[in-house]
């Protein structure tokens, strides 16, 4: 009995020791950044010198695009298109967005006007959309790769108004007609597009839309804990039911094809994503493969027969940004499962819930932790008073443990058994205190996830010197507050009867104190609340046993 708690401490040690070497490698030394100034314009976007558009005739083929840059389309006046959270760049050759700039995520904190890019069309970081609507038989139709015009070259959302309405236009000159219309709202990262094909020949054209995402993949180092839903960078399917991530390593070996009503896919990255959402209700032909460390996901739609004189509207939805659960559940079904955390999701979307509740009531996120993390301590009051109480009356009989001890010699057979009925005697049960580590620390993994992969936390600001709790406190001074309170919390509790379990634990508190100096702020915030309310908890209920006597 009296090697349970060391034995759950170590344990948690050596998981908390796992999500360290996890952190490290997330937020190791970054790669180059991919973050550039909102003013910056581009003269010119590098375009792959074959570019092809999917096979609709047999859908089981997939898209084959040459992602190595042969030739330079240069733009004189590439569509700009800018509103209170997104700028981005609309190449007029095949009406697609090419760059999105995030207007209210810096890349880091230091450098406000380093913005998060996610869209982009630069070679060794290509990252695009293609969409359009091809002939079922030829290459004809409004598709990628031809030229759009339009009215202007630079839209921005005036002020007082929701929405802003972005339009491009085709014509083949035989008759066939196209208009490229995005929708962009105020303070929104959905995006919609309609695309309305109008048929002004005498002979009905077989239409089949599609909507395409090319990305090369950047592979990186894994830990040894290599856990696909932490940190993933790559892409994501949804079948309408369940998401999947599959490796880009695999697609070059077995592609991924399928056809799902209600579906979408992705490309994320941490905080961040872009996706595609082909029309609700419609099956599409989805398709995944990859080629020379690039992945290219597709969705192909039926064929639809335009009748002579008439016109047919094909919708999508893009989703470019932050992993805001609220807007990213609204533009999809499922879209919200981007966001996540584990294998602990059950567990940690509470939290955030009530993490977010708190924040709009305190308007800031260091004191919705400490508010959430005294509603948990709350919750489990009663069965931490138990245990507590427990700790406490082993606390009292130490000194009768001891003497045990001393009477018993080397002789730990009769020493056990002498224990064992003075536990009886007293009513303590040693491994009661043993239960408030295990109530802590699925909540503690639990807060670690929401404050890694909730965007909300990114940048968030405390006071004083913490101004951001999702990177680590700048001078250790929440580690160092929490390394004491730690070893405070000790000296209220019983010393293990075993010498060298007693200095292990004494030792404790100086290795929690170095391993959570390179955890986020927020989460050692999160402990160090913990541990305060119940050192308060357990100097109560040792004054109320030693009353008792």
């Amino acid at each position: 009995m009296d090697n349970i708690r060391i034995f759950l401490w170590m344990g948690f040690l050596t998981l908390v020791w796992l999500g360290f070497n996890q952190w490290v490698e997330d937020y190791g030394p970054p790669p180059p950044p991919n973050g550039v100034e909102a003013e910056q314009t581009p003269t010119s976007i590098i375009r792959n010198g074959d570019e092809q558009l999917p096979n609709v005739v047999d859908t089981t083929a997939l898209p084959q695009i040459d992602t190595a840059p042969t030739s330079t389309v240069s733009l004189d006046n590439p569509i700009r298109v800018r509103t209170d959270v997104l700028d981005v760049i609309i190449d007029p050759a095949g009406g697609d967005i090419v760059q999105a700039d995030l207007l209210e995520y810096p890349v880091t904190k230091d450098a406000p006007d380093d913005l998060v890019r996610l869209l982009n069309f630069a070679p060794g970081t290509r990252w695009v959309f293609n969409t359009g609507v091809r002939h079922s038989e030829s290459e004809n139709g409004p598709t990628h790769i031809v030229e759009f015009s339009s009215r202007s070259s630079n839209y921005e959302l005036a002020n007082g108004r929701d929405e802003l309405v972005v339009s491009l236009d085709w014509a083949d000159g035989n008759g066939l007609t196209a208009h490229k219309n995005y929708t962009f709202k105020r303070g929104q990262y959905e995006i919609d597009l309609d695309i309305q094909v109008q048929n002004e020949t005498n002979a009905p054209w077989g239409a089949v839309a599609y909507s395409q995402m090319v990305r090369e993949h950047i592979p990186r180092d894994r830990s040894f804990m290599d856990v696909d839903t932490y940190s993933y960078i790559g892409p994501v399917l949804y079948d309408g039911d369940r998401s999947d991530k599959p490796e880009v390593e695999d697609l070059e070996i077995m592609p991924i094809v399928g056809k799902y009503t209600n579906g979408w896919f992705a490309s994320i990255q941490h905080h961040f994503l872009a996706a595609v959402v082909p029309t609700a209700g419609e099956a599409f032909n989805y398709q995944a493969s990859a080629s020379a460390g690039t992945y290219v996901l597709t969705a192909i739609g039926d064929i639809e027969e335009i009748p002579p004189q008439t016109a047919r509207n094909f919708s999508s939805r893009f989703f470019i940004g932050p992993k805001l659960q609220d807007q990213l559940r609204s533009t999809a079904e499922g879209l919200e499962l981007t966001v996540d955390y584990g294998f602990l999701t059950a567990l940690a979307q509470p939290l955030f819930w009530l993490l977010r509740k708190a924040f709009s009531f305190l308007g800031n996120w260091g004191l919705a932790i400490i508010s959430v993390t005294f509603l948990i301590k709350l919750a489990f009051y009663k069965l931490t008073a138990t245990s507590g109480r427990s700790m406490a009356k082993m606390r009292k009989i130490a000194p009768r443990m001891q003497a045990l001890k001393e009477r018993h010699g080397d002789d730990r057979q009769a020493l056990s058994q002498s224990m064992m009925e003075l536990y009886k005697k007293e009513k303590v049960n040693p491994a009661a205190g043993c239960l408030p580590i295990l109530i802590q620390m699925p909540f503690f993994f639990a807060f670690y996830w929401v404050l890694i992969e909730s965007v909300e936390m990114r940048q968030a600001p405390f006071m004083l010197w913490i101004n951001d709790l999702s990177v680590r406190d700048p001078f250790f001074i929440l580690p160092l507050l929490m390394g004491a309170a730690m070893f405070l919390q000790t000296k209220l509790n019983p010393s293990p009867p075993d010498p060298v379990q007693a200095k292990i634990m004494q030792f404790m508190p100086l290795v929690f104190c170095g391993m959570f100096a390179f955890f986020p702020a927020g989460l050692v915030l999160y402990w160090l609340t913990n541990t305060v309310l119940s050192i308060a908890q357990q100097w109560r209920i040792n004054k109320i046993v030693a009353a008792e006597a």
